[in-house]
């Protein structure tokens, strides 16, 4: 008799623990192994409900009168690899949320879909025999046959046409093709095929000739990873250097062990060119993996990965969970992105669970960035990973002139455009030369907010503690729930007609281009003009083919992006995110003004890019200004030692939740009270978040501090043990944020 440990499906319960059940003596009962999605009985009126699977064994926990059996495995399920419930127990234990939180994280295809099966129709018998059987089928006046003979007989190459053709174009019954196939005259086959967005692959690229620094990465790399090294590296190259050329390099001496590769990008948007520059040197065993892909081609390239058909899969954070049977590198391009801290619990971040998960499989992981995070470097230096450094633009490619523009001077001047008159200079003269021009920011939407210019009043969200924002349709927006109204003609509060927006998105950007450039073909891109499907491919693909002049866009254009005739980088509001609340902010502005400016002369033409701010004089202005990565990086580590955080020490933010504000007050001060004062912990008191309501929900937060990331992994388990057992806390939920990557 065998017994499974099963994690129960806690939607419905709030419970966070497995229960062993008896595996059925039948043929599907053999086929339970840890990972199996299974349907099983639950509670006291024995509900079906779902759960994974977590371990099998001949002992019983419990009298065996008490022990339930699983009814089957649940329908349309997948197996988890049992190293990905190992590394979802590990995720849960780090980053908080629950154990079915953590398994549906390490699952990236939820569910099995019909697999797509192509049928065709071959000829079988001899074409001699084909001719004599047409003509008697003519003398006979047998239509159909006559018709399938015949298109088979003068099918170009094999005798073979598809199903569909047969059925649709020549109208063959069923009952017919059956009779011709007993009669031993055709076959019908079937072939199962892999949905996949991506196309052929082209020609295959000539072998590209590495520079000196390159190759002496490369050639480190491969030697240890022959010698059975398995490591961190962290490759800062300056943007233009070809990281990605080394990158392939490092992937080819992983393939030639006969391992796989996962290749992590931080943007859906950044897919299309990475994976052209993949196929053209790897061919069609690359594969891509990401949310925007329908159900059936995520299915799919996920059953290509799990059966060894590929050796490369590309996608953002959750392609990490790929089943590759024989994982042997992963790479995460771009590591200092955001985007890989996950938003929802478990609120993971793809760093660190790529070298867990590395470690586990005796794998390596390569982290690259021309803007390392700091947590990257202080990794480096402290010997946690290998540091490799690329110091020169790869191929023709020369560094841009930067040039900044003080904004302040331009409002003495009286320019009020958003365009400084040194960039309108740029401009034109790229629209003459027939060059493109990218226009970058770090905003979206027509305008910052909408106010009343007689009493003050801000047009906010009904539901959320944020001003909407005003879109070119005359629509008023919540970013954080969706909610929107109409743009009033006079104020709510005074009447007053006076009522107008403030601020700057890209839309008004995108006008403005066209009013000022009027011969200039614009493309803007930003969440709202690529939320369909292929959005990001079309906008890029359009830009890349020269169908545009000049490129506006959020952060999603600075990623990245490798495009010829891109000679001049408009950084319109450099220093937007300066004064953030936020610990991250001059590191996040550095990492988005460099990027930015990498945009620029990565071709044959020089290139040039002018950023404009009202605080040249900052310390990350002016480092990215010089592309100094070590002051930046020197005085922003000195910040973060006197301030207290990461990478210096460690950061718990716990997150309370709930419908009413005072129970959520309550029992967050409670909490606090709870905790205590643990050894090396500091904690301060529970505020309110700086958005203390989002979806009418109301938010605390309570922020702890200490350079053992452990000791604050033991009081997230205190807390989730007494907020879990104790009825007083019914009302609020907790959330876990190690280090976050900015403030509530």
């Amino acid at each position: 008799m065998k017994y499974a440990d099963v994690i129960v499906d806690i939607t419905f319960d709030k419970l966070d623990k497995t229960y062993q059940y008896r595996i059925p003596a039948t043929k599907e009962g053999e086929s339970i192994q840890i990972g199996s999605e299974v349907c099983i009985p639950f509670g006291k009126g024995n509900r079906q409900i779902r759960g994974f699977v977590t371990g099998i064994s001949e002992e019983c926990k419990c009298p065996p009168e008490r022990i339930k059996e699983i009814v089957g495995i649940a329908d349309k399920s997948l197996v988890l690899e049992s190293h990905l419930i190992q590394l979802a127990a590990w995720i849960r234990e780090n980053f908080g949320g629950t154990m079915n939180e953590a398994l549906r994280t390490v699952l990236p295809v939820s569910r099995t879909v019909r697999q797509k099966v192509e049928r065709s129709i071959r000829l079988v018998c001899k074409e001699e025999e084909a001719k004599q059987l047409l003509a008697e089928y003519q003398r006979k006046k047998y239509r159909a046959k006559e018709r399938l003979l015949a298109e088979l007989l003068h099918a170009a190459g094999e005798p073979v046409i598809r199903y569909e053709v047969a059925s649709g174009k020549l109208r063959i019954p069923a009952a017919t093709l059956r009779s011709l196939e007993e009669d031993g005259v055709i076959a019908v086959e079937s072939q199962t095929v892999y949905r996949t967005p991506l196309r052929e692959a082209k020609e295959a690229a000539s072998d590209i000739v590495l520079n000196e620094e390159q190759r002496a990465v490369t050639e480190d790399f491969a030697q240890e990873y022959r010698s059975g090294i398995r490591r961190p590296y962290l490759l800062h190259g300056i943007t233009g250097s070809g990281k990605t050329e080394v990158y392939m390099a490092m992937i080819d001496t992983v393939l030639a062990e006969g391992k796989q590769v996962i290749f992590l990008i931080p943007e859906i948007a950044l897919t299309y060119q990475i994976v052209e520059r993949f196929q053209r040197r790897f061919g069609n065993r690359v594969s891509i993996l990401h949310s925007r892909m329908s159900a059936g081609e995520r299915y799919d390239q996920y059953l290509r990965a799990k059966q060894g058909d590929t050796d490369i899969v590309i996608g953002p954070r959750s392609a990490l969970f790929t089943p590759f049977p024989k994982l042997g590198l992963i790479v995460l391009d771009e590591e200092h992105e955001g985007s890989y801290k996950s938003e929802k619990a478990p609120k993971f971040h793809a760093r660190e669970v790529a070298l867990k998960r590395a470690a586990m499989l005796s794998a390596s992981v390569v982290l690259g960035s021309a803007t390392p995070s700091l947590t990257a470097t202080r990794m480096a230096e402290q010997g946690k990973c290998k540091g490799y450094r690329l110091t020169k633009r790869a191929g023709a490619g020369q560094l841009p002139e930067i040039q900044v523009v003080d904004l302040r001077e331009e409002i003495k001047q009286k320019n009020r455009s958003i365009f400084s008159i040194e960039l309108k200079r740029q401009i034109a003269d790229r629209l003459e030369k027939k060059q493109q021009v990218m226009l970058f920011l770090n905003r979206r939407g027509y305008a910052g907010f909408v106010s009343c210019r007689s009493c003050g009043h801000v047009m906010k969200c009904p539901h959320c503690e944020v001003s909407l924002t005003y879109h070119k349709e005359g629509k008023l927006t919540c970013h954080y729930c969706g909610y929107e109204e109409r743009m009033p003609k006079r104020c709510p509060e005074c009447s007053s007609p006076y009522i107008a927006s403030f601020g700057i998105g890209t839309q008004k950007v995108e006008e403005l281009a066209r009013k000022e450039f009027p011969q200039a073909r614009v493309l803007r891109m930003d969440a709202d003009t690529t939320s369909g499907k292929e959005g990001h491919g079309k906008i890029l693909e359009a830009f890349a083919a020269g169908r545009a002049d000049i490129l506006v866009g959020t952060q999603m254009i600075v990623k990245g992006h490798d495009y010829e005739r891109v000679t001049l980088v408009g950084i319109l509001a450099a220093d937007m995110s300066l004064y953030a609340n936020d610990y991250m902010a001059a590191e996040k502005t550095f990492e988005l003004l460099v990027q930015a400016s990498g945009r620029a002369g990565r071709g044959r033409f020089p290139g040039t890019v002018v950023i404009q701010t009202y605080h040249p004089d900052h310390y990350s202005i002016r480092a990215a200004a010089k592309g100094d990565y070590d002051s930046f990086y020197e005085q922003e580590l000195l910040f973060r030692t006197l301030g207290s955080y990461p990478p210096v020490i460690h950061i718990l933010a716990v997150l309370f939740t709930g419908k009413k504000e005072e129970e959520v007050e309550q029992a967050a001060i409670a909490l606090r009270s709870f905790l205590g004062t643990p050894e090396e912990v500091r904690i301060g008191s529970p505020v309110r978040a700086g958005i203390g309501k989002i979806k009418d929900i109301y938010r605390y937060v309570l922020y702890l501090k200490s350079e053992s990331y452990e000791k604050l992994v033991a009081c997230k388990n205190r807390l989730e043990e007494e907020g879990r057992e104790n009825p007083r806390y019914q009302g609020c939920s907790l959330q876990f944020d190690f280090n976050p990557s900015g403030s509530y």
